[in-house]
Formats: structure tokens, C-alpha cells, sequence
């Protein structure tokens, strides 16, 4: 039976029901807010495991309320909206946002990556071995090894698959891998970015056409699995 915690923001009561009861169904305890000012007051006065938020809120914009709580809010947040513009979606992975679903969702889907989110919250940050089935990756001896060989990197690479790994099942967008790999200058060198990923899928991958840990998020960025 699941402990986690869960608040719903989100002013449409059917989607909250909705939620609730496949969340509940899963062992997930709930909490609910119809407004960004109550679920404001709910994550600070008791936070939660994981955050679903909705983009239209009647009092202020779910994007505003994002970024209020990630100022001193670490866990996940998941963004589930009916708007599906792609710039929409790019701003709120910027923002913070671990995920995004758009409305209608299917409830399996959601649940999936409800339990990658709270699996990443889980891992502890001194971890210093990460294991992704054949791939692992020695943080403290530098060492990145594939079916028990040695996986030889550019210090560009090992950055860019550690940066991966430590956000596994986040979408991570173009603009903020590149950030947090070669700095805020390069922001909009997304070919750039392409180059790497694709190096990094031929010495990671089994078949990098098609990628097993590396996935391609469409106009987005990408997603570590």
C-alpha cells in the first residue's frame, strides 16, 4: 500500500473526482484544491509527495503558480492541461515541472509516470552508483560501463548522460539541457545538442535508431528512461 501524498490543483470538479478515485485506487492518499491560492496554502502547509497541477486556474495561471512553488517546493510537479501547444508545453518543463499530460489522458499512462516521478524523489542524493539495467554509471569513479564493459566518454558526454540519468523519466527540454551542460550563451544551439545526443546514443545504445534509454520528446527535448 502506497503513503505517498498527492495534491490536485485543479478547478474542474469531474477531473478531481476522477483523479481522486484512480489515485485512491492505487493507495495514494489525496488532497484537493479548486484554486491556486488553496493549493498554494495546502503544498506549504503540509507538502506533498507530487503535485498535479492545472495550467487554468480561475485565479491565477497554473505557469505563475509553477514557478511560485518551485522557489522552495522539491518535489515533483506534474502539469496535466488541455493545452497542448508546443510553447506552452516547453515553458512549463521550464519552469520546473517534471512532466506534462495533456486532457484528456489516459489513466494508465498518468499513473506510469506518476510512479516514475515518485521513484526519482526516492533516489537519495548520495547515491554514487546508477543502474539502468545494463547500463551503469560510477558517479564517484567516473566510470560508465555496458554490459560490464567500459564505455569511453568525452567529459561532454559523461556530463550529458549524468544530467540524463539523475532526471530519469523527466522531459527535459533543449533549452535547459543545454544550460545546464555548456551554459546560458548556448540556449538556442539545439543542433548542437542533436550532435551529442546522437554520439552518446552510439556508444550507449544497442541500437541507436532506435533508442532504448534516450528518448525523443518532439519539439521538446528528451526524456532519460
Amino acid at each position: 500500500m502506497n503513503k505517498e501524498e498527492i495534491l490536485i490543483i485543479d478547478d474542474e470538479p469531474q477531473i478531481r473526482k476522477l483523479l481522486e478515485i484512480n489515485l485512491e485506487s492505487h493507495g495514494y492518499k489525496v488532497k484537493q484544491a479548486e484554486t491556486a491560492a488553496l493549493g498554494l496554502q495546502l503544498a506549504a502547509n503540509h507538502p506533498p509527495d507530487l503535485i498535479l497541477l492545472d495550467i487554468g486556474l480561475p485565479d491565477k495561471s497554473g505557469q505563475e503558480l509553477l514557478v511560485e512553488l518551485k522557489n522552495w517546493y522539491n518535489q515533483s510537479i506534474i502539469i496535466i492541461s488541455v493545452l497542448d501547444q508546443e510553447e506552452e508545453i516547453v515553458k512549463a518543463l521550464d519552469n520546473g515541472a517534471s512532466d506534462y499530460i495533456t486532457k484528456p489522458f489516459r489513466t494508465n499512462e498518468l499513473m506510469a509516470r506518476i510512479r516514475a516521478c515518485l521513484n526519482r524523489n526516492k533516489i537519495e542524493d548520495n547515491k554514487t552508483v546508477l543502474i539502468f539495467d545494463e547500463l551503469q554509471i560510477d558517479l564517484l569513479a567516473r566510470v560508465v560501463s555496458l554490459h560490464n564493459e567500459n564505455v569511453k566518454l568525452t567529459l561532454t558526454e559523461y556530463k550529458l548522460l549524468v544530467l540524463f540519468a539523475k532526471n530519469a523519466g523527466r522531459v527535459l527540454t533543449h533549452q535547459f539541457i543545454l544550460k545546464e551542460i555548456w551554459g546560458v550563451g548556448y540556449q538556442s544551439d539545439t543542433q548542437y545538442l542533436r550532435v551529442f545526443v546522437g554520439t552518446l546514443r552510439k556508444k550507449i545504445e544497442l541500437n541507436p535508431n532506435k533508442p532504448a534509454h534516450i528518448i525523443t520528446e518532439s519539439g521538446v527535448g528528451y526524456r532519460f528512461i
